[in-house]
């Protein structure tokens, strides 16, 4: 279930998940540190092959929420790997007080991590709040919510209608209409967007969308030129 992408780096699609009535592709991305321990992007279902391939790389030891809508599968993990600390993006420790989160992500150095990833909080918006990171290594953008792209296959009646016209099924991922609208604070958007771009990333992941894996930096150029305007 693991694909290995670069040295150190491999992503999985999970489970679709229903959210209102449709379906969302799931992906989670492991990285291996410089001393072993792997650090786990946006945990999905936790099937018994998955945890089987991901034992076999190293200990477990961060498990990352990177959007505060992306929590289903938070506790299995927690369960499973009680060694690991769990860390919160904004506004997650009010959704789900049951989890006992070990920090909170930082905008930007400030964990163990941050030799080998950096990370922005994509600020100004009022439903998307994720961070967003960056493998240096293997040159890798990694997001959650903001760009997505679902297959128009998948979808029939009115939700084909509503999927189109929040323009989640296009011919590439691009960043929901809904979430556009609520960029309440395009200021502070832009400046977030300004240090994302200008990581030299080859690849971009996503959780809802197929990987980008050539020209990242010229595709999150493309991908938020409406935000820019």
């Amino acid at each position: 279930m693991l694909q290995l992408l670069d040295d150190n780096i491999w992503t999985a699609a999970g489970p679709q998940v229903g959210v209102l009535g449709f379906s969302y592709p799931t992906r989670l991305v492991v990285i291996r540190l410089s001393d072993g321990d792997l650090f786990v992007w946006s945990p999905t279902a936790l099937e018994p092959e998955l945890k089987a391939a991901i034992d076999a790389l190293g200990p477990v030891r961060h498990l990352v929420a990177p959007s505060a809508l992306h929590n289903l599968f938070l506790a299995e993990w927690q369960a499973a790997y009680p060694q690991a600390r769990l860390y919160a993006p904004p506004g997650l420790r009010a959704r789900r007080p049951d989890l006992a989160f070990d920090d909170d992500l930082h905008d930007g150095p400030g964990h163990v991590w941050s030799d080998e990833i950096d990370q922005v909080h994509f600020a100004g918006n009022r439903i998307a709040v994720e961070v967003v990171f960056f493998h240096r290594a293997s040159r890798t953008a990694i997001f959650t919510d903001l760009i997505q792209q679902l297959d128009p296959a998948s979808l029939r009646g009115w939700r084909a209608l509503i999927a189109r016209l929040d323009l989640m099924t296009g011919d590439a991922p691009q960043t929901p209409r809904k979430f556009r609208l609520a960029f309440t604070d395009r200021r502070a958007a832009r400046a977030a967007l300004s240090r994302i771009t200008a990581w030299p990333a080859r690849r971009v992941l996503m959780a809802h969308a197929p990987p980008v894996l050539d020209d990242g930096q010229a595709f999150l150029a493309r991908t938020f030129a409406w935000l820019r305007g």
